[in-house]
C-alpha cells in the first residue's frame, strides 16, 4: 500500500473509529460510575447482571513509589539512577482533526 493511500482511504477511518471509541468509553464509563456509586451506598449490591453479561464491584488499594524522593532522601544520584534505567522505543500515531 501507498503512502497517499494510507493517507487518502485510512487516516480518515481512523479518526472516526477513534472518536467512536471515545464516544463509546465515555458511555461505558458513565454506567460503570452508576454502579460504582450504587455499590458503594449503605447496602449496596456488589454484583449486577444483566441479561447476557455480569458485572462485579470489586474494590481495591493501589500503592504506587514516589522514586524521585526516595531517591532525593536517600541520597541516590541522577548518574547512579541513570545506571539502572533502562530506555526503550515506543512508537504511537496521533490524529487530530483538521
Amino acid at each position: 500500500m501507498q503512502v497517499t493511500e494510507i493517507a487518502l482511504n485510512q487516516v480518515d477511518e481512523l479518526g472516526m473509529l477513534l472518536a467512536q471509541i471515545a464516544d463509546l468509553t465515555a458511555r461505558a464509563d458513565s454506567i460503570k460510575d452508576g454502579i460504582k456509586d450504587a455499590a458503594t451506598a449503605a447496602g449496596g449490591a456488589k454484583v449486577y447482571e444483566g441479561a447476557m453479561f455480569k458485572a462485579t464491584f470489586i474494590e481495591s488499594n493501589r500503592s504506587t513509589v514516589d522514586y524521585k524522593k526516595l531517591c532525593a532522601d536517600i541520597g541516590v544520584t541522577a548518574d547512579q539512577l541513570a545506571a539502572y534505567t533502562k530506555t526503550t522505543a515506543v512508537f504511537s500515531v496521533k490524529t487530530t482533526t483538521r
